[in-house]
């Protein structure tokens, strides 16, 4: 099981920019935690988080859908600060769901974790790879 985490790792892919002035902005924002689209201007870095599970640093796994939710995104922000990023760098993320009846719980700790923040998001219901997992989630960060 470690071996699948350490897959689930963050890959950084460094780009050059003649621009030092990176600018953000949300393309559409909806009021709920995610715009229609977001744009990225004159970044010097990306970081591309895969797919985070909600599974501790002991494999343990919350037994309910909204604790699930907010450890994923708790990865996901550790993924980040490891590449000395946060939650506000987030240009895109996707969020796979394992179950359509947990869409409320999933937007009210999107919400919750990422404020007024609202980067470009897809969710996907699907079967997630272990069935323990209720969620999973993926994102781009820029600076």
């Amino acid at each position: 099981m470690r071996a699948i985490i350490a897959i689930l790792s963050v890959f950084t892919f460094l780009i050059t920019s003649g621009c030092s002035t990176m600018s953000h902005h949300s393309i559409n924002p909806t009021g709920a935690s995610f715009s229609q689209a977001y744009e990225l201007r004159n970044y010097k870095r990306l970081v591309f988080v895969s797919g985070q599970v909600p599974e501790d640093e002991n494999e343990k796994v919350p037994p309910d859908f909204r604790s699930q939710a907010e450890l994923a995104w708790k990865n996901v922000e550790a993924q980040l600060k490891a590449a000395d990023m946060n939650l506000k760098d987030i240009v895109k993320f996707t969020v796979f769901l394992s179950d359509r009846k947990y869409r409320r719980e999933n937007f009210e700790v999107r919400h919750k974790v990422l404020g007024d923040h609202q980067p470009a998001m897809t969710i996907i219901i699907t079967g997630i790879y272990d069935e323990q997992w209720l969620l999973e989630i993926e994102a781009i960060a820029g600076k």
